[in-house]
């Protein structure tokens, strides 16, 4: 990808402002590309501090490659929802995790997003934007350069990019649809389990509403506003309706092997095109034969 600027206004002074306030550029990308001599005027290598003239061209190369020899390439018949040369986005299936780790080191999401890279000649790190807990289904995103990655991570911490989940709760909700706004902590002892802790907990908000029920659980969308480690699982089990099947903050469940949780919807704007993106994808079978 090749990031192009036409100086026809006259707007900025130089080519760092340029990468700075038209491009959103962070300074540890803009010192990266000025070391590698990939920003240009006019065909030309030029220097960041370089004073533009009306109509000059300004160009940062981001086709640089990079290494990701950590992940071993293995083919998977990924479901890919979307793509073009900024970002990658799958449907992940339950019980896989993101990344390679001592237990699975090669059968993570990364690792068939590393081989898919490899037939399509793009050498880039795998970068994923949401990370979704092992056995929670659905869809993830993947920049395909640092710059997508920057950019997309600022949406979420400006609260932009949206995600929406679909989980199936114990029980009937007494309240149809609301906003979950309790802090979460890591709990005292444990590496993996959260807890709600309005002392010492990081603030942590979602927002409910009921979809569909049956007699004893129910189809609940959620909406994330901050992005704490199992964040949904926790609120769940904080209004007293835990997630279906969440051996770890309620119990097994007999009706399906894992966290009924699936993560259906995102939102955000393109980050070249500027235009509103929307990708869904339906509730897994798993989920989906309970109703």
């Amino acid at each position: 990808m090749i990031l192009k600027y036409i100086n026809t206004e006259n707007k900025f002074y130089n080519i760092k402002q340029v990468a700075k306030e038209h491009f959103g550029m962070s300074d540890r990308l803009i010192s990266k590309l000025k070391n590698k001599k990939l920003i240009f005027l006019n065909n030309e290598i030029a220097y960041i501090n370089h004073v533009l003239s009306l109509n000059d061209i300004i160009e940062f190369n981001l086709e640089y490659p990079e290494e990701s020899d950590n992940i071993v390439p293995i083919f998977q018949n990924l479901n890919i929802l979307f793509e073009d040369e900024c970002f990658i986005i799958v449907n992940k299936p339950p019980f896989m995790p993101i990344h390679p780790s001592e237990n699975h080191y090669t059968d993570s999401l990364a690792n068939g997003i590393r081989y898919y890279f490899k037939t399509i000649n793009l050498n880039k790190k795998i970068r994923p934007l949401n990370r979704l807990d092992k056995d929670t289904s659905g869809i993830c995103i993947f920049a395909k350069n640092e710059y997508i990655q920057e950019n997309l991570i600022k949406q979420m911490n400006n609260n932009i990019f949206q995600k929406k989940y679909l989980a199936i709760l114990d029980g009937i909700l007494d309240k149809k649809e609301g906003t979950i706004n309790a802090p979460i902590s890591r709990k005292e002892n444990s590496i993996i389990e959260r807890e709600i802790n309005f002392k010492s907990g990081k603030t942590a908000i979602t927002d409910f509403k009921v979809i569909k029920e049956a007699q004893s659980y129910s189809l609940v969308e959620f909406e994330l506003h901050t992005g704490r480690t199992h964040q949904i699982r926790v609120h769940s089990k904080f209004i007293g309706h835990p997630i279906l099947g969440d051996s770890l903050y309620s119990y097994p469940c007999k009706f399906i092997n894992r966290q009924a949780l699936h993560a259906y919807k995102i939102s955000f704007i393109h980050p070249i095109t500027k235009s509103k993106m929307n990708i869904e994808t339906k509730l897994p079978s798993d989920m989906e034969k309970l109703f």
